[in-house]
């Protein structure tokens, strides 16, 4: 079955984004990567807790495998207190907030390829904001 998850990052851009119930966490992370257009080059993990700063949260990531193994049909629905979140470069803390829709689940559609964005709102946000080329290949050579 194909569900509709809500992609969020604060309140200034959102996505609607189109996969199968059976996706994992970590298809569910490049599904976001293509949406936002990030390098997909750091570390990443998935939590759930009743807000993105709770000490109180169960974790997914590679170290424990559950990145891969646990499938959207297995976290949603949500106890009503708790929030799925994506959090992407330990670095700069890309946090964001992953929501079913209410949209109903409905079979593949012949033709179309999953996942997919759907909607999208606000401003794409900026992985790497160098305002011109010259800052770029001047952190490129410090590395």
């Amino acid at each position: 079955m194909i569900v509709t998850l809500k992609i969020k990052l604060g309140t200034y851009w959102s996505c609607d984004i189109e996969l199968e119930d059976s996706s994992t966490l970590e298809d569910v992370h490049f599904a976001i990567q293509r949406a936002v257009d990030f390098d997909n080059d750091h570390l990443y993990e998935f939590f759930v807790s009743r807000t993105e700063r709770s000490r109180d949260r169960t974790v997914y990531d590679d170290e424990n495998g559950k990145l891969f193994d646990t499938v959207i049909r297995d976290i949603f629905p949500l106890d009503r207190d708790r929030r799925l979140f994506y959090l992407f470069d330990y670095g700069d803390s890309w946090i964001f907030c992953v929501s079913r829709t209410r949209k109903s689940p409905h079979e593949a559609i012949d033709g179309i390829k999953y996942p997919r964005v759907v909607k999208e709102t606000g401003e794409r946000p900026i992985q790497y904001d160098f305002e011109d080329e010259d800052e770029y290949d001047d952190e490129q050579e410090e590395d």
